[in-house]
């Protein structure tokens, strides 16, 4: 027994040890999402934070070095808008079967490909059965590897809305986990998901592409119903974040005080100066519709939902470089999920396309989706920050395409890739 106990002190004199190496990263460049590239500078990293950013940081003997010199650091990649439970090949009526027990596995799966592409912070939006908690809390325990998450558990919808379930018929009289009608329904369902571990409320604020029976320029829910799930969320402390593409449930869910506006296809200026006076992110998914149009029909997206994005795609990329021009706060979101997981920087191309500088891109992927998760240690290169780093070979802000291809993926100090 004695014996057993001191080799389980050894384990965790080692595991103490691992934790807080000092780590110096020198890389070709290091990109300062604020205020540009710094050459010829250095990352010092102790206990998976990052302790100093500067030029000649003095070598010491313990210090383990990582030279990067032909690649460029940036800070983790964030996205605002996930679905990273179950299975992205079952689309339409394919994903009946599904049990939320196999789409947390394939969550294990699509976790770790997201870290992979160097997204180490994300938010997922929408999951049955708390099967996103347990994938958050898999990760926290370091029992499987993928990126920080904030997770909403089952978005709140209402009867037969788009976060409602209305392919089956009425004889088996189901309906989707987080359907509530009414403001003290809302409010009621706004607290089972806090009970149950979410981190943030997700509501459907109009119909929806990918969903049967819904109209995307509808609105769901009244305004009285969405500000009882803000104030009931934000007492609880939890973000709120409405699913919208029409533009009356986009202002609604504004002026009922929500944090971010997912989509926000059919926006209007008037609206978008709402966003900005109230101080609300959007986040438009604009390289998701290409997935839609070009490889949906063949990977079982059903042709209701084909048609709705038709719809929807191209005004989405005009409202958004209408967003841009506006100063509107602009968050990554890119609805993975939807199209395979690993794949999200794709839409940093699209950005730049539609009115985005190249550094401001990267700044919606860094410093403003970390304030919209109001995360004050992420999304920088910066003293007291948590380790949270990517290097590309090249310089994205020439390359934006770059970002795509992620050389060097470090999580919290510990180097993945």
């Amino acid at each position: 027994m004695k014996k057993f106990s001191l080799f389980i002190i050894f384990l965790l004199i080692i595991q103490v040890d691992a934790n807080s190496k000092s780590l110096l990263i020198k890389p070709k460049q290091i990109l300062d999402v604020r205020s540009g590239m710094l050459v010829n500078a250095d990352i010092l990293i102790e206990s998976g934070v990052i302790k100093k950013v500067s030029r000649n940081i003095p070598v010491m003997s313990h210090y383990e070095i990582i030279d990067l010199k032909d690649m460029t650091i940036l800070p983790g990649l964030m996205d605002a808008h996930v679905h990273l439970t179950g299975n992205t090949d079952l689309k339409g009526n394919d994903g009946i079967s599904e049990t939320s027990y196999l789409a947390t596995i394939y969550g294990v799966k699509n976790a770790k490909q997201t870290l992979m592409a160097g997204f180490t912070t994300v938010r997922n939006v929408g999951a049955s059965y708390y099967s996103d908690v347990a994938l958050r809390d898999g990760i926290e325990q370091k029992a499987i590897l993928g990126p920080t998450l904030l997770v909403s558990g089952p978005p709140l919808g209402i009867t037969g809305g788009h976060c409602d379930s209305n392919i089956l018929p009425a004889e088996y009289e189901y309906k989707a986990q987080g359907v509530a009608d009414g403001p003290w329904e809302v409010r009621r369902k706004v607290r089972e998901n806090k009970k149950y571990g979410a981190d943030l409320i997700k509501y459907c604020a109009t119909g929806g592409v990918m969903s049967k029976g819904t109209n995307v320029n509808n609105r769901q829910y009244t305004l009285d119903e969405m500000k009882a799930i803000v104030d009931e969320a934000h007492t609880l402390g939890m973000k709120v974040a409405a699913h919208a593409h029409g533009l009356e449930g986009i202002r609604m869910a504004i002026e009922a005080g929500v944090d971010s506006v997912e989509h926000s296809s059919l926006i209007d200026q008037e609206t978008i100066n709402l966003a900005i006076a109230k101080g609300v992110f959007l986040a438009m998914d604009i390289y998701v519709s290409d997935y839609i149009l070009g490889e949906g029909a063949k990977n079982g997206i059903p042709e209701y939902s084909l048609n709705k994005e038709r719809i929807v795609g191209k005004r989405q990329r005009e409202n958004f470089k209408m967003a841009v021009e506006s100063g509107a706060k602009m968050v990554f979101g890119t609805d993975a999920g939807i199209f395979p997981h690993g794949k999200n920087a794709k839409q940093f191309k699209y950005m730049v396309e539609w009115g985005m500088k190249p550094i401001e891109a990267i700044q919606a992927s860094t410093i403003n989706t970390a304030e919209l998760f109001g995360k004050t240690n992420i999304g920088e290169i910066k003293e007291t920050f948590d380790a949270d780093l990517i290097g590309v070979k090249g310089n994205p802000l020439k390359d934006i395409t770059l970002l795509e291809n992620v050389s060097f993926i470090m999580k919290e100090g510990q180097v993945i890739k």
